[in-house]
This record gives structure tokens, C-alpha cells and sequence, in this order.
């Protein structure tokens, strides 16, 4: 793939997900309990838009409901690659930048190789 061709590839999965939100508008008790689990220290976001267990492990109720946020994100990257012609990898990670970008000081983060981080 010539350079002019992964430069469009790249701005058209930015513009596709400018307009796809992480797939937990339906997840409404799911992200309550990620939420608190960020705060807690429990879980993260991993740089390749999933969530992870900073510690190692949570307990039942947050498992279950960062296993439901990470399937429904699994769902939403592969119809962002889909219909953008790039893996469900690259749109995972694409995703997953912006939701590090976001996060608020405090929350746990992992970089692609690296180790959880304080942000």
C-alpha cells in the first residue's frame, strides 16, 4: 500500500471514529461498575481498546461486566474495520488512544508492550 493510500485509510478510520462511540451506550450498569473499578484502581484502559485488569483480577461483578464492554467493543471494531477497510486491530487501537487521551488523572492506563501507568 502506497503512502497517499495508508494516509486516507488513517483519516477515514479517524472520521469513522469520530462518529462511533465505544460500544457501552447500551451497557448502562456495566459502565457504572467499570466506572467505579477505574477509580478504584481495578481496571484500565489498554491501548488496544480494551479494558484490563490492572491487578490482575476483579471480583464476579466487575469480570462480568468488563467481559460485556470488551465483546460489545470487540462488536463495534469489527464493523468500524468493516467499513473502513483496516483490521479490527488497528480500529481497536485507534479507539483505544482516544479513550487514553481521555481519561482523567488518576485512572490506570497500558500502553501497546508497556505496563499499566498512573495517568
Amino acid at each position: 500500500m502506497n503512502i497517499l493510500a495508508k494516509v486516507k485509510s488513517a483519516l477515514a478510520l479517524t472520521l469513522l471514529l469520530a462518529f462511533v462511540q465505544p460500544a457501552f451506550a447500551d451497557l448502562a450498569s456495566d459502565k457504572a461498575t467499570v466506572d467505579a473499578a477505574k477509580t478504584a484502581g481495578t481496571v484500565g484502559e489498554q491501548a488496544d481498546g480494551y479494558l484490563g485488569f490492572v491487578k490482575g483480577s476483579a471480583d464476579g461483578a466487575t469480570t462480568a461486566a468488563v467481559t460485556a464492554i470488551n465483546a460489545a467493543r470487540a462488536d463495534v471494531y469489527s464493523q468500524t474495520a468493516a467499513k473502513s477497510g483496516v483490521s479490527r486491530d488497528a480500529a481497536g487501537q485507534a479507539t483505544g488512544a482516544q479513550l487514553i487521551a481521555k481519561l482523567p488523572a488518576g485512572e490506570y492506563y497500558k500502553p501497546l508492550g508497556g505496563n499499566w501507568t498512573k495517568k
